[in-house]
């Protein structure tokens, strides 16, 4: 039986080198294009014929829309609206990949951590320049929570440098532990419905729950990884 792991192998579809150095376009990469084309194809389709009754495609994208707009508006504020286009297209390329990873033969790149870290990367340093832009040098502020004795300064001040400092390594690996973990023990389970026979309608009961379960998980780990980078834009532009 074919190890659960082997379906996070990553293989060259059209192998590339470059300087020594293997850019090859593999099926990672192809599933990372499809991912785009479909976020882009759906926000596309959906709005071509914008009618007063909506189709349910043109619903579905009204509501990915007003959803990203709510949750900038709550967390964020007024001031989040500039920032729509950027936090919408980080939940519809993690929602549609990770989707796109529930089809069978496919391949999810989101259980990956170095995809993962890779988007938080973006978002950490795209928020710290935020922060800079907005308040120069007051940004520092941000690691001495408001109304702290002086004498603790040197205790609190490392403390909130580390956790700020982690925040790329927890928003990375929150997303690639679950994809990793949810796809690995459905391929556990799934192996066993062959090797038990008749008996085998007990795993295939719970490779249709799980399987239901992946899904939920597929759109609270976009909804995680938009929540988060809006409360760190929030953090980078009103501070404490």
């Amino acid at each position: 039986m074919a190890s659960p792991l082997q379906q996070f192998e990553i293989h060259p579809i059209i192998p590339l080198n470059v300087g020594g150095l293997d850019v090859s376009f593999t099926n990672s990469s192809l599933y990372m294009v499809a991912t785009v084309v479909l976020c882009a194809g759906f926000v596309l389709l959906g709005t071509r014929r914008s009618a007063v009754v909506p189709g349910r495609l043109q619903a579905a994208v009204e509501i990915s829309y007003e959803f990203i707009a709510n949750l900038l508006r709550d967390t964020v504020g007024n001031q989040g609206r500039s920032y729509f286009p950027f936090v919408f297209t980080l939940f519809m390329f993690v929602l549609i990949g990770n989707l796109l990873g529930m089809t069978p033969y496919s391949f999810t790149f989101t259980s990956h951590i170095i995809v993962t870290f890779a988007m938080a990367a973006v978002v950490f340093i795209g928020v710290t320049i935020l922060g800079f832009a907005k308040h120069g040098l007051h940004f520092f502020s941000f690691f001495v929570p408001p109304g702290t004795p002086l004498p603790l300064y040197p205790l609190l001040i490392p403390i909130e440098v580390i956790s700020y400092l982690s925040r790329p390594i927890s928003l990375s690996v929150r997303l690639f532990a679950n994809m990793l973990a949810g796809h690995t023990l459905l391929k556990v389970i799934a192996g066993f419905i062959g090797l038990l026979g008749a008996a085998g309608v007990v795993p295939l009961v719970f490779v249709v729950a799980l399987t239901g379960l992946e899904i939920l998980i597929a759109f609270l780990q976009a909804y995680v990884f938009a929540i988060l980078t809006c409360l760190y834009i929030n953090d980078a532009l009103h501070l404490h």
